[in-house]
């Protein structure tokens, strides 16, 4: 017994030291990362032509044989040779990727990017979004676009390529470039506004469970999950969506004022080829048909600001675009039985 209890007693300090050993490294890594908050992130930039190149290369190193291939690099070098003669420069393509949640959480990085990109770009050069959202938060997708609008406003070239969707407030940031491309079965449009939610007041009385909401303000409150809604409330909260939806018409009339409002702000949406038709798209292209076209006149460069995240942000991050990617997909499965049946 003196033994067990000699036992117990050491591995109580044991554990009290460990303890206490991981609450003063947490408590220094809680330091450490407050300090690197401010310089919370860095910018990568990759230049897309080498990319290009190297696929490239790699092919014609197993195509061709040697003969084929010096000559293939004799040409290369003459014309280079010729190009830097003549003094001529490459335009440049600054190529953005906006992959947008409900949220529109690629807005952390998206305003970073373009405000580094406008440091130096010019009218002669040109900015492509990569652009695949199907919609979320109007408060959220309205600062993204705006920070496309800071291109525009700029007056760089702005091309917006769409290869799955742009829906909603993805059309919203998409209508504003200068030109827009998508590919055939992209899904594009949804120029419309929704709320929805549940409302348990009839279970709740009927387990005689009240709830109560105090508010100061006609409408602070209109609708409610567990209190009982109101005709007024419903008519008032219809009201905002339709005030919303009047604000999303004029922002994108404004930067497509060739568009029919009348009938395509309807909420529905269309294929790329539909959407043309309808002058919601500009041209039936993929991205990588676009930029791979360019990478031979003009110097491709690739940004992604990439943000510094702590361990908790992490994996908050990790379940949140789990549970976007499960509801994308159950709303892909809706669109696909909606247009395949």
């Amino acid at each position: 017994m003196e033994f067990f209890a000699d036992y117990a007693g050491f591995l109580a300090r044991t554990v009290t030291v460990l303890v206490a050993i991981l609450v003063v490294l947490a408590a220094i890594a809680a330091l450490r990362g407050r300090n690197r908050r401010v310089a919370s992130g860095h910018l990568d930039v990759r230049k897309l032509n080498d990319f290009y190149k190297g696929l490239r290369e790699r092919l014609e190193h197993s195509v061709l044989d040697k003969a084929q291939l010096k000559a293939v690099h004799k040409a290369e070098a003459k014309a280079a040779k010729q190009s830097k003669k003549a003094g001529k420069h490459k335009p440049r393509v600054f190529v953005l990727d906006f992959e947008g949640d409900i949220k529109a959480s690629a807005t952390d990085h998206l305003r970073h990017e373009v405000t580094a990109l406008l440091s130096m770009a010019t009218d002669k050069d040109e900015v492509v979004v990569r652009l695949e959202s199907g919609g979320g938060m109007v408060h959220s997708y309205g600062l993204a676009s705006s920070q496309l609008a800071r291109i525009r406003d700029a007056g760089v070239p702005l091309t917006v390529c769409v290869d799955k969707v742009a829906a909603s407030g993805g059309y919203m940031m998409a209508c504003i470039g200068d030109k827009i491309l998508a590919a055939p079965f992209s899904i594009i449009g949804s120029i419309g506004v929704v709320a929805q939610l549940p409302n348990v007041h009839r279970l709740l009385k009927k387990h005689d469970i009240d709830f109560e909401v105090l508010t100061a303000g006609e409408y602070k409150r209109t609708l409610t999950v567990f209190g009982e809604n109101t005709d007024k409330g419903r008519q008032k909260f219809q009201e905002d969506l339709e005030a919303t939806h009047e604000l999303f018409k004029g922002f994108v009339g404004r930067y497509r004022s060739q568009l029919d409002m009348a009938e395509i702000a309807t909420g529905e949406v269309w294929l790329g080829t539909a959407a043309l038709e309808k002058k919601l798209v500009d041209e039936l292209r993929t991205s990588d048909e676009y930029l791979a076209a360019r990478a031979k006149e003009a110097e491709l460069f690739h940004l992604h600001y990439a943000a510094r995240k702590s361990l908790q942000e992490r994996v908050g991050l990790a379940a949140s675009v789990a549970i976007d990617r499960v509801l994308l997909s159950w709303w892909e499965r809706l669109s696909q039985q909606r247009f395949w049946q």
